[in-house]
């Protein structure tokens, strides 16, 4: 029995979220629905001029931790904090959702990283962020026992732009794959799959990651097709198994050349997107762990992904696994 179902790594980071209008974003020249990476000094500018705010642990591959656990998975966790403030929050947040989290913090400078979103009447949310400590990962927080130890490895693309990240992610790898584990990825964003196409690519096709999670705009960026079909007959010859989501149109997953359909979940208002494919890829890589079928797997992910939507913040508040057997899916 592995030690863990799903070892999660990523960006450590406390969301700052406040709503805001369309013109704001215009005037402070933010990209809507993407991903920007600020420095320290945009961040303080944005910080002072953005309303109410909530501060929530968050992180896309830390929300995903969150989602497994909440589901009543055995999750862990590596991501990098500093000994400061906002990561003893962070700390706190991931290991009293159940995850094992024993990073340990940076001591001094940069600080935790923080991702000021920005969430219009429609429910996108604009994410910028500054990475703080989370540039300080590295091969040495790789926890041998827990990359051996976990069912399925889990990494978000997002960590592909500070550079010790990938030498960390390759090294955790290599301990699944000889422990005979497998390894999943998500793309993360549009802009991201743009910064490092060839480089996700070659995960895929060499075999360093087994199974790809993203969304539509995601793999058609991958490979450079306006055609969604296109894109996903191409990423079903790159990789073993995808799961692609389409929004309000649910999602598709392909295994080989079998395809199955997911349904969204029906939701009565959309009030935040922060979190929906963490909380997605956390319900799908829970019922593949459980070993489940991959369509139940598809409609976990999409109970997930159809709740956290219905909140502000990317963290369930919910009882995922109560939900789960409320759904006929527990």
């Amino acid at each position: 029995m592995p030690d863990y179902d799903v070892l999660c790594i990523g960006n450590a980071i406390v969301d700052i979220i406040a709503q805001c209008d369309e013109a704001f974003l215009a005037d402070n020249g933010i990209i809507k629905g993407a991903m920007n990476l600020i420095d320290a000094e945009r961040a303080e500018l944005l910080y002072r001029r953005m309303g109410p705010a909530l501060e929530a642990s968050g992180g896309s591959a830390g929300n995903t931790a969150a989602g497994i656990a909440s589901l009543g998975g055995r999750s862990a966790y590596f991501g990098k904090v500093s000994k400061d403030h906002l990561g003893e929050i962070f700390t706190h947040d991931i290991q009293a959702q159940g995850v094992a989290f024993d990073t340990k913090p940076l001591i001094g400078m940069p600080p935790t990283a923080r991702s000021m979103i920005f969430v219009t009447p429609d429910g996108e949310r604009s994410m910028n962020t500054y990475l703080g400590a989370c540039v300080e990962l590295g091969p040495e927080d790789v926890e041998a026992d827990k990359a051996a130890g976990a069912a399925v490895t889990y990494f978000e693309g997002y960590l592909w732009d500070p550079p010790r990240a990938k030498e960390a992610i390759r090294l955790t790898a290599q301990h699944a794959h000889a422990a005979g584990r497998q390894v999943s990825m998500s793309l993360s964003d549009s802009f991201c799959v743009d910064r490092y196409r060839a480089e996700f690519l070659d995960l895929m096709r060499s075999r360093t990651v087994d199974i790809i999670f993203a969304n539509s705009h995601e793999i058609k960026s991958l490979y450079q097709t306006s055609s969604f079909d296109e894109a996903l007959a191409q990423i079903r010859k790159d990789c073993r198994i995808a799961a692609v989501t389409r929004s309000e149109k649910g999602s598709v997953i392909v295994n080989g050349d079998d395809t199955f359909v997911i349904e969204a979940t029906t939701i009565s208002e959309l009030v935040d997107t922060t979190g929906a494919g963490d909380l997605y890829a956390a319900g799908f890589l829970h019922g593949y762990t459980q070993g489940r079928d991959l369509k139940t797997c598809g409609d976990l992910g999409s109970l997930a992904a159809g709740l956290v939507i219905q909140q502000i913040g990317p963290r369930p508040r919910q009882n995922l696994k109560h939900e789960a057997q409320q759904a006929g899916l527990g």
